[in-house]
């Protein structure tokens, strides 16, 4: 139950604070004054979509809280202990809207998610406007409100849980079986991909190694020229830096023997010597290396080239080229194990589908039986709404299964869906010798909102949802019947919290609470307000609502005889 909103810079509103009570709450003011916009800050509360544009000029961000008494048995009460919420602490939401469209939900002052907003919501609260109007002329919703009123929800929900493993089982079987169909070809192609990745022999890094072979055979003579010189340099020719060194070794060996302090520098030199002669040595064995046999390089650009053509067919490195190999043998075995797969997933199917097949023939059975009694409730709760005479059915008919449909997803020529082998249409006749027409073809304004107003009504028993906002149940009625459905509204208000925007005082008089809803100019700035009114406030509120900007007196007694009737 709804117990408190705040709305703060959001559109004309400034800062808004309204606390609600049980029966029926009546919001009313002039046309224009933030009546729909408190309606959008609530759609925002319970998950719909928020955007920047919403945010009052000349602030970065908008807030929109609401409180909720969440009831102990409720579904909102399971959701939320599974999520780690106390429900006994109740429910608060709270929606930051943000000018770069980053917006934050917090659930219970912990950051939320859409989803996890829309699911504890979804029967703790429900909007029933411009929306609800919609959505009873789209046949799609139709069979899900007959499901309610019959209790058919957990026979619903068991052919819902059947469906979900059957329909991706059935996929899975169809794609096992076009793979055997197609086993042959795509096996030889494994086959193949596989041996010629086996009888090239890769080993791990030898494309790396064998770059460095090719750089050094392609410039063998620069090296080999290259080291032969330097050798000659240190060792081979005369004069060369070895032999000097020596010299200068002797004639420094002879000076020390005069003087000690020379013995550092005698033995620095020695060490370069000996330093030197390892280079050499290590240059020549470097140079015995470069004599390779004729061809070699020859050899490598063959075996370099085949292995960066496997490369790129297989991945572009040698790291993805071995995976390839793995993940072409698993497929091997994968179409190895192909008939056992399909064996049993044959069988899990049949289990599956006997399974459904039954459930949906007694769901089908259930709802005709349902549907008759839906529609005389129907016709009932509308004859209370002035719609005396009117014919109300509800016409159930299986889709037929077409020649492309799955034999799994089929249940006696009928196609099953995940609600399971029946479509529901409601068909209507309001005037009286008229034949019955689905009701998105004839349905008028006012019509629709007291069809609305009596579905809620016969839902009322079974309906989970206890706060109900009705934005517009006054659409295209007026006279008598706007007293009719003001009486209907409150007999549902002993059931459930109801808040309702109306601009009919035949409506208003009904209300247990009665708010002001009005536009104020404070400071060159234009913001809503809204205010409670007490009873004599009320009386002033339902003889503008009668008469106009002008309250006569006539108007004034019209409405006190409204609200004491």
């Amino acid at each position: 139950m709804l117990r408190e909103l705040l709305i703060k810079n959001f559109a004309i509103i400034d800062d808004l604070n309204i606390r609600f009570e049980d029966g029926l709450t009546i919001l009313s003011g002039e046309t224009g004054a933030g009546k729909s916009i408190i309606i959008n800050a609530m759609n925002l509360l319970l998950g719909s979509r928020a955007s920047a544009k919403m945010i009052r000029d000349g602030y970065d961000t908008a807030e929109l809280s609401a409180f909720f008494d969440v009831p102990e048995a409720s579904t909102a009460a399971a959701i939320m202990a599974e999520n780690g919420y106390e429900p006994k602490d109740g429910l608060l939401v709270r929606r930051v809207i943000t000018c770069n469209d980053r917006h934050r939900i917090y659930i219970n002052d912990r950051m939320a998610t859409m989803q996890m907003l829309a699911s504890i919501t979804a029967d703790l609260a429900s909007i029933s406007g411009q929306h609800a109007h919609q959505s009873l002329l789209k046949e799609e919703s139709h069979l899900a409100i007959l499901d309610r009123f019959g209790g058919l929800l957990p026979l619903v929900r068991q052919v819902v849980d059947l469906y979900g493993k059957l329909a991706p089982l059935s996929q899975k079987l169809q794609a096992l079986k076009e793979k055997k169909n197609n086993q042959e070809k795509e096996m030889d192609l494994l086959r193949y991909q596989t041996a010629e990745i086996a009888d090239a022999g890769i080993m791990p890094g030898e494309d790396e190694s064998l770059e460095k072979e090719r750089l050094r055979l392609k410039h063998a003579e620069f090296l080999h020229r290259t080291v032969f010189s330097a050798i000659e340099s240190l060792h081979g020719a005369d004069g060369s830096i070895l032999e000097q060194l020596g010299e200068l070794r002797k004639n420094l060996e002879k000076a020390a023997d005069l003087d000690d302090g020379l013995m550092a520098g005698v033995q620095g030199l020695s060490d370069s010597l000996f330093g030197l002669e390892d280079v050499t040595e290590t240059l020549r064995s470097y140079l015995g290396t470069l004599d390779t046999e004729a061809g070699r390089l020859e050899s490598v650009e063959t075996r370099f080239d085949l292995i960066n053509k496997l490369k790129r067919k297989y991945g572009g490195s040698l790291s993805a080229l071995f995976q390839k190999r793995d993940a072409i043998e698993a497929a091997l075995s994968a179409i190895d194990n192909l008939d056992d797969d399909i064996q049993h997933s044959a069988a899990q199917l049949s289990d599956y589908y006997d399974q459904v097949a039954d459930l949906a023939r007694h769901l089908s059975e259930e709802r005709k039986r349902v549907a008759t009694d839906f529609s005389e409730s129907v016709e009932r709760e509308l004859a209370g709404l002035k719609m005396a005479g009117t014919r109300f059915s509800v016409s159930l008919s299986p889709p037929p299964c077409g020649k492309h449909a799955s034999p799994w997803l089929c249940v006696d020529g009928n196609l099953l869906s995940a609600t399971g082998i029946d479509q529901a249409v409601f068909m209507i006749s309001p005037n009286v010798g008229e034949s019955l027409k689905p009701l998105s073809a004839i349905a008028s304004g006012g019509e629709l909102s007291r069809l609305v107003l009596a579905l809620k009504a016969i839902l009322a028993e079974t309906d989970a949802v206890s706060t109900v906002i009705f934005d517009e149940v006054d659409a295209g009625i007026g006279g008598v019947v706007a007293d009719v459905v003001g009486k209907k509204l409150d007999a549902l208000s002993k059931k459930h919290q109801l808040i309702c925007i109306t601009h009919l005082p035949q409506i208003a008089r009904f209300g247990s609470h009665h708010y002001y809803i009005e536009k104020q100019v404070t400071d060159g700035r234009t913001t809503t307000a809204i205010r409670p009114m007490d009873q004599e406030e009320r009386i002033n509120e339902i003889a503008r609502m009668l008469g106009g900007e002008t309250i006569t007196r006539t108007a004034l007694e019209h409405a006190r005889t409204l609200m004491t009737s």
